[in-house]
């Protein structure tokens, strides 16, 4: 793959086998619409055309906001043919706010050198403004699905022109964590495909695999293992809508059961929905023997969700060995480690004391013990160092900053060289992350960011929302542990946000005292307990919770409670 744009790869894999399945997209209730790798690249060159026809040019940033459509893969394919770069957004959905929305797009149009955005005919009152905006760099809106699906040829997109650069930039990503859409990851077409190459070989993927993904494209698990990964090495990959999914998870387990699916990946809190919210009666028939590998994307990974998930789909063919983790973000295309795919995810018991304090030791108590799952090792061409405050490095065993170095990189957040310098130095990426290794495997424990410092004492807002989800009452998984200046003491205080039914209710009152209960346990002092209604925290496209604007909401009194 060295030395080739992304069109070069694809339009070799359909001249070898152009009626060789690429891409089923679902619809549920209907039967799959099946792009062959012919028919895919042929309307993706038309594609090609029809937006440098419009005016799209080599180099230009192309925002994609389109539901669940057969045509998008072709087209997010044509963006690449015609030399531009490709960016996928969230499309708006009921709990996103609209001026949320064009906030976050006008923060691209601002810092990333928005030019284009390809959207539909509904969003043209919210999108189209843009255009005017002061300091908006975007030309115009249009809307490709419109255009004819069918048959009239097309000119060599600009990638397939010989001596077509690798080192170009093919796509922006916009991490989890990315607030207003401003800091935006650039990669280039030969770092994504090295990323592939390398990414496949740590996975064993072969010829036989076949992918089966619900997960958004708009980041980088979904983008890069569900799309890039699958078209770059010729797999079929069964593609669901996101938002099909959340109503209704059995969804992904039909499509692996009637299409044979071997690998998939799912954030953690997929595991807990797919264990808890699919009836007994919607498994009739379904097979799930053929998975080789779900790999678990979260940091950090958790035990218990991948037991609840083995314990529900064992009966179902499910096996213990196909429970795979890795450690996965923008700024390295993807993966940075990947467990064995011939056995689970290794698990060790620490102390939650010792943790603290930034040792990995086992637990003197049953009760102080927190349970690690490893991440895997480093795949091909990355390292993954663990460092102190002062960069210093640190033996296995000690907690400390992840830090990464890999050869596919990417080359900074696109038009912030002050925030790209903050973190990439000498070819490492300082992660964020803290973590510790044990024999090369990497254990994430937690953001550097949220750790919550009371008294001195380190506390993992993980460990404290892990035991507030298990109180009678509490919404699992939609908890939010966070730190809160105490001006008077000089130190943090502990609040918690728990989603559930009982808000607003008489019975809030004892759900706060068993929250607290919950926190005195693991020996945190819980100083303030506010009960939100269903779906009320932020989360992440990847599922983790957003504490810092959780925080900010309930700072500016937006949780109307007493």
């Amino acid at each position: 793959m060295a030395g080739e744009q992304l069109w070069t790869r694809w339009t070799e894999n359909a001249r070898r086998a152009p009626e060789r399945e690429a891409i089923v997209h679902w619809v549920a209730g209907e039967e799959p619409f099946r792009w062959r790798w012919g028919d895919l690249v042929a309307q993706a060159a038309r594609f090609s055309r029809a937006l440098a026809d419009a005016g799209v040019r080599p180099g230009d940033v192309c925002a994609t906001i389109l539901r669940h459509h057969r045509a998008f893969y072709p087209l997010y394919m044509g963006i690449s043919g015609a030399g531009a770069i490709a960016s996928v957004l969230a499309y708006p959905n009921p709990r996103l706010h609209p001026s949320k929305f064009v906030q976050g797009l006008s923060g691209m149009a601002r810092r990333s050198g928005l030019r284009w955005i390809l959207t539909e005919r509904a969003l043209e009152q919210q999108v189209r403004p843009l255009v005017e905006a002061p300091g908006s760099t975007v030309q115009g809106v249009l809307f490709p699905l419109e255009r004819d699906l069918g048959g009239g040829g097309a000119a060599a997109p600009a990638a397939a022109r010989p001596g077509a650069d690798p080192h170009l930039p093919c796509l922006l990503q916009h991490s989890s964590g990315t607030t207003g859409l401003q800091k935006a990851v650039v990669l280039s077409h030969a770092a994504v495909l090295e990323h592939v190459r390398d990414y496949a070989a740590a996975i064993g993927l072969g010829p036989e695999d076949r992918i089966a993904s619900w997960l958004p494209l708009y980041h980088d698990m979904g983008l890069i293992a569900a799309f890039q990964l699958p078209l770059a090495c010729a797999v079929p990959v069964v593609t669901l809508d996101p938002f099909e999914w959340i109503s209704a998870p059995v969804l992904l387990l039909e499509a692996i059961s009637r299409e044979r699916a071997t690998l998939s990946w799912l954030p953690n809190f997929a595991y807990n929905l797919l264990a808890d919210r699919v009836h007994d009666e919607d498994l009739e028939g379904l097979r799930l023997d053929s998975v080789r590998l779900l790999v678990n994307c979260s940091e950090p990974v958790r035990a218990d969700s991948h037991a609840r998930m083995l314990a529900r789909y064992a009966p179902r063919g499910l096996r213990p060995e196909t429970l795979g983790a890795c450690y996965a973000m923008a700024e390295t295309t993807f993966a940075v480690t990947q467990t064995a795919p011939s056995r689970p995810a290794r698990v060790v018991e620490v102390d939650r004391d010792a943790l603290a304090r930034g040792e990995a030791a086992p637990p003197r108590d049953p009760e102080r013990a927190r349970t690690c799952v490893s991440s895997g090792t480093p795949i091909p061409g990355c390292e993954v160092e663990v460092v102190a405050d002062d960069g210093r490095p640190l033996r296995d065993g000690r907690v400390g900053e992840l830090v990464v170095a890999s050869r596919s990189l990417f080359d900074g957040y696109r038009n912030l060289p002050d925030e790209t310098a903050a973190v990439l130095s000498n070819g490492r990426y300082r992660t964020g992350d803290l973590g510790f290794r044990v024999e090369r495997e990497v254990f994430v424990v937690g953001r550097k960011k949220d750790v919550i410092i009371v008294a001195g004492k380190n506390l993992y807002p993980e460990d404290v929302e892990d035991a507030v989800s298990a109180v009678e009452g509490v919404l699992p998984g939609r908890v939010v542990a966070l730190g809160v200046a105490d001006e008077a003491l000089g130190t943090e205080q502990v609040w918690v946000v728990a989603e559930s039914e009982r808000h607003g209710t008489a019975a809030a009152d004892a759900l706060r005292t068993a929250i607290q209960l919950a926190g005195m346990a693991i020996d945190v002092t819980i100083a303030r307990v506010l009960v939100a209604p269903p779906r009320w925290l932020i989360k992440s496209s990847a599922g983790k919770p957003s504490r810092k604007a959780n925080r900010e909401r309930v700072l500016a009194g937006e949780l109307d409670v007493p």
